[in-house]
């Protein structure tokens, strides 16, 4: 399948405050420290909109903008495919805990916020955007099914596409059900059509799994990041992204299959 551009990157997780420093970490050109936990700003949300928003649609929406931004795109004229693992689980906690009480009523507020696409309705409401949106969650594969997603989209319509997967670390009751240990959001803007600004050209393709091991980071503190949320196993792609060499990146997807990406760096 393809070939697909990736005309433009948002990123945050502990240590990766946007692709500019996102960059330079996998790069080498800073050094990778996970102290801070960011606090997304998604200032595209209208204030009332931010305030009633959970902490899982302010990330989606951060890295979304940043992506659109870095793209030069319209985001009114984008498609769009959020991907995520678990959603909204701290919103799961609270009306599992109000379940558990004397009082179960579930206000109507935290019901529509526990829903799959409650990040790609608020995109929706803050940009104006009508065309087609898909919100799906694979397991760890997420990551690898938001992309193939996004990629047969734009390959059958034509069109260009923002994909959005995003993770956070679940509550403390949750966590041994899912032990996420780390925060985790990306974007990419993907299109049929280079830019000036595009930064790499991406063929995909899809094949049984094999005892081939999937594509690692080097570096053990990233590669921890990777293995700790379904998001981050992004981060083989980003990094062949950002070395801007030719590379294969292979993925997980399901069960028997694996991701084939092809990266080639992209100048016009």
């Amino acid at each position: 399948m393809g070939p697909l551009y990736v005309n433009g990157i948002g990123v945050l997780a502990p240590g990766l405050e946007g692709w500019p420093a996102s960059h330079a970490v996998l790069t080498g050109q800073a050094p990778y420290s996970s102290a801070h936990t960011p606090e997304p700003g998604a200032k595209l949300l209208p204030p009332n909109e931010r305030r009633r928003s959970s902490e899982v649609v302010r990330w989606a929406v951060q890295v979304a903008e940043e992506a659109v931004q870095q793209a030069q795109a319209d985001p009114r004229e984008l498609a769009t495919v959020f991907a995520s693992s678990g959603g909204e689980t701290a919103i799961f906690d609270r009306i599992c805990k109000t379940l558990a009480s004397s009082d179960r009523t579930i206000s109507p507020t935290l019901f529509h916020h526990s829903v799959h696409n409650a990040a790609a309705g608020y995109w929706c409401i803050a940009t104006g955007n009508q065309l087609s949106s898909t919100s799906l969650a694979c397991y760890d594969s997420s990551f690898a099914g938001g992309l193939l997603e996004s990629a047969t989209y734009a390959v059958i319509e034509r069109k260009p596409v923002l994909l959005v997967v995003y993770d956070l670390a679940p509550p403390p009751l949750l966590y041994p059900a899912r032990p996420l240990t780390a925060d985790f959001a990306v974007a990419l803007v993907i299109g049929l059509v280079p830019r000036e600004h595009s930064m790499a050209r991406l063929e995909l393709g899809l094949r049984p799994s094999t005892d081939d091991p999937v594509t690692r980071m080097d570096e053990l503190p990233l590669e921890a990041l990777r293995i700790g949320n379904p998001s981050a196993r992004s981060l083989p792609l980003l990094k062949a992204i950002a070395h801007r060499q030719a590379a294969c990146v292979q993925l997980d997807y399901l069960e028997d299959q694996c991701l084939l990406i092809e990266v080639t760096p992209w100048r016009c």
